[in-house]
């Protein structure tokens, strides 16, 4: 053990010791920046956002509107910036991207939706080094592949049932489609009062489709059924309308 009764010996490791605390102070000042954002390279916290637009004129140029989809179609879209290095590292900032796509540390948004929706988001870039970040909010829109909707909806003229409706094809695909239309009594029996097979064009929009037949004295559910199929893709896609209650028809047999 050391034996500190000599006053100059006392001094002496003191001073030692100041210098000490001094240097390690200073070596962890220099190092600990570096090692923060290295943290973040490691998928740590994210650097500080500060905006649409940081001190070195660092912004995403993207339109906040991004082009719409639809579910199960392959969608790819790489986001880039005005300003910043070469080298720039992208994140989900806030917000839910649709179920099926996936962002890229490079920028590059894409994959496969699952699921219909309307996503909002924001994204955040910041170059390859500890410069404050900046982000952007989107809006991305997973329509249905296939819209359908009433356009005379069903209702009861004297012993019929009539109606129609419209469908849209949002894809870039013609789609081979089936129209049925069933009137479904109350003891079960199906009755079909509509029916058609057709290729539905792309970028087809509300196409009127009618349907109508006369129908016994009774209470119907109307159910309305499209199918379309696009083989080469090996995809279904299927939407259906039905009335909130029964149709009664009063006269006839």
């Amino acid at each position: 053990m050391l034996n500190f009764g000599s006053r100059r010996l006392r001094v002496v490791y003191l001073l030692f010791l100041l210098c000490s605390i001094a240097a390690v102070g200073t070596w962890a000042f220099q190092i600990s920046p570096a090692s923060a954002y290295q943290k973040n390279d490691l998928g740590g916290s994210p650097p500080v956002v500060v905006g649409t637009e940081n001190a070195d004129g660092l912004l995403i140029k993207n339109d906040s509107q991004l082009p719409d989809t639809y579910p199960h179609a392959r969608y790819s879209i790489l986001f880039h910036t005005q300003g910043g290095s070469s080298v720039l590292h992208w994140r989900l900032q806030k917000g839910s991207l649709p179920p099926g796509l996936r962002l890229e540390d490079s920028g590059l948004l894409h994959g496969e939706p699952l699921r219909a929706g309307e996503f909002h988001f924001a994204i955040s870039v910041t170059e390859n080094g500890p410069q404050q970040a900046v982000q952007k909010e989107f809006v991305l829109r997973v329509i249905e592949a296939i819209m359908l909707n009433w356009k005379a909806p069903a209702h009861v003229a004297g012993d019929r049932i009539d109606g129609s409706v419209e469908v849209s094809n949002t894809t870039v695909d013609d789609i081979d489609l089936t129209f049925i239309v069933l009137a479904v009594a109350e003891n079960g029996r199906a009755t079909a009062i509509g029916y058609q097979r057709f290729p539905l064009l792309r970028a087809t929009t509300a196409k009127e489709l009618p349907f109508g037949d006369t129908l016994p004295n009774g209470a119907y559910l109307v159910h309305v059924d499209v199918v379309g199929e696009v083989a080469r893709r090996n995809r279904i896609y299927r939407r259906q309308l039905q009335t909130p209650s029964p149709l009664r028809i009063t006269v006839g047999p």
